[in-house]
């Protein structure tokens, strides 16, 4: 008999009841406040096998994704192209980027923090940059911009019209970070995902499905 272990149950306004296997594998459900513990159960009991296949594919890919160890050759993603690392002797600057990553030896210690750093940077400038142009383009209007170290989340929209973003998606190609930011355009009129929302996010992004399906199939590329 196959048993499924409920790891984090998350009760919210939302209207309908979501079952998210996260990157560890773990089974997270998303329902309405008072949808009762007994109605849950039986859900995934009956989604028990969907649920096993999907937990066995995700240890099986993140088994494959090797962690950065952060020696000279190795790759890393920038607007969905892969990098190399150099290291050098010697280096003006903590990090310097001209068709690779180059950071030296000295510093080699702190590199992953540096790197972050750096595509923390770069996501402000590039994110900022098609904010503004969808903004323009859509007529939708924002408050501020923020770059956030979310676990989860690509992205989300306060109730201020605040945007915030996941520094991991500087990885990902810019028509997906295009997505997750046409995606939180929608949300400053349209505040769950109702066929209205999602037929505003078309009119902006006619193709965003493709992209929204590259970031559920590749998000354990994006991190370092």
């Amino acid at each position: 008999m196959v048993e499924i272990k409920i790891n984090k149950i998350i009760r919210s306004k939302r209207r309908t009841i979501a079952l998210e296997i996260a990157q560890d594998a773990s089974l997270i459900v998303r329902a309405p406040y008072r949808t009762p513990l007994n109605f849950i159960e039986k859900l995934v009991f009956k989604k028990r096998f969907w649920i096993k296949e999907k937990q066995e594919f995700v240890r099986d890919r993140y088994t494959k994704t090797a962690p950065k160890e952060f020696v000279d050759g190795e790759g890393f993603l920038y607007l969905g192209d892969m990098y190399k690392l150099e290291i050098v002797d010697a280096l003006d600057t903590a990090i310097a980027f001209n068709n690779s990553f180059r950071i030296s030896r000295e510093n080699l210690d702190s590199a992953k923090e540096i790197l972050i750093g750096w595509y923390k940077e770069q996501a402000h400038q590039k994110i900022s940059e098609r904010v503004s142009s969808h903004s323009s383009l859509s007529g939708l209007k924002y408050n501020k911009i923020r770059i956030s170290d979310a676990q989860r989340r690509w992205g989300s929209c306060s109730a201020k019209g605040n945007l915030n973003f996941n520094w991991r998606l500087i990885m990902a190609p810019l028509s997906v970070i295009d997505y997750v930011v046409v995606h939180e355009l929608a949300h400053l009129e349209e505040h769950n995902h109702s066929k209205r929302f999602w037929d505003k996010v078309k009119i902006m992004l006619p193709d965003y499905k493709q992209y929204k399906k590259w970031l559920k199939e590749n998000r354990h590329l994006l991190n370092i």
